[in-house]
């Protein structure tokens, strides 16, 4: 049942308070999860492309 666009069911959304967050290996900013990361966020080190190519360019890896 949906009233006024808000569906029945809040309790299964995340709320964005609650969102894991890391920390981006080269630019030491914190950075929450994002959907597209859901199967892999173990693995997920940079908070965008542009500090991924540019850790790779510079040789910052851990």
């Amino acid at each position: 049942m949906r009233i006024y666009g808000l569906s029945q069911s809040r309790s299964s959304e995340m709320k964005k308070e609650n969102l894991p967050q890391k920390i981006c290996i080269y630019c030491q900013r914190p950075f929450s999860w994002r959907k597209k990361w859901e199967r892999d966020w173990a693995q997920v080190r940079y908070c965008s492309k542009a500090c991924g190519s540019a850790a790779r360019t510079r040789g910052v890896s851990r």
